[in-house]
Parts: C-alpha cells; structure tokens; sequence
C-alpha cells in the first residue's frame, strides 16, 4: 500500500521497497545513520593514539636506577580512557547524523 508524504523536497510516494519515488520522478533511497566506523578520521586518529601510547610505553624504561615511569598497567589504563573517548564520539555521531546510503 502506497502512502503519500509532503515534506521539505516535495511530496513521496512511499511503497514497502527500500525505494520511494518522489512527485517529480526523483528515486529516494534512504541512507544508513552514519557511516561505517573504519570509513572515519575519528578511527584512524584512535588507532594512532593508541600505537603511539604502546611505543612511548615501549619506549621509557627503567633508566639510572629509576623505576619504570611509564609501566604496561599504566599505558593500559590510557588506552582504556582512549576507547572510552572513541565510543562516545561514535555514540554522538550516531545520535545527531545521517550519511548517504553507498550502493
């Protein structure tokens, strides 16, 4: 059963396809809510923050009989804070936008 919508772009002729033909002739496809995680900046930029805490982490030992100042439980804890920072990006971004759909 077709139903009919007047929105901001014009009117739509709604069928139960992942389609909808517009009032000029136009095809609607409606999009996904965002886009996919690894298409982003915001993954790449956790995946580099993440690599360069494991080599500064890697990298600072114990030197002139000091302790380690930057041990493994410590380095852990950051990108745990990381990841949580990461998933609540995602969370708003889904919350608030829509991206084409890429067929």
């Amino acid at each position: 059963m077709a139903t009919t919508t007047s929105g901001a772009q014009g009117a739509y002729y709604g069928t139960n396809s992942d389609t909808t033909a517009r009032h000029d002739g136009a095809v609607h496809r409606p999009g996904t809510e965002t886009k996919a995680a690894f298409k982003t900046t915001e993954f790449f930029t956790y995946l580099a923050a993440v690599v360069g805490v494991l080599i500064a982490s890697a990298a600072v030992g114990t030197e002139d009989g000091h302790g380690d100042y930057f041990a493994a439980d410590r380095a852990w804890l950051y990108i745990t804070l990381l990841t949580i920072g990461y998933m609540i990006s995602r969370g708003l971004a889904k919350s608030g936008s829509r991206a084409r759909d890429e067929r």
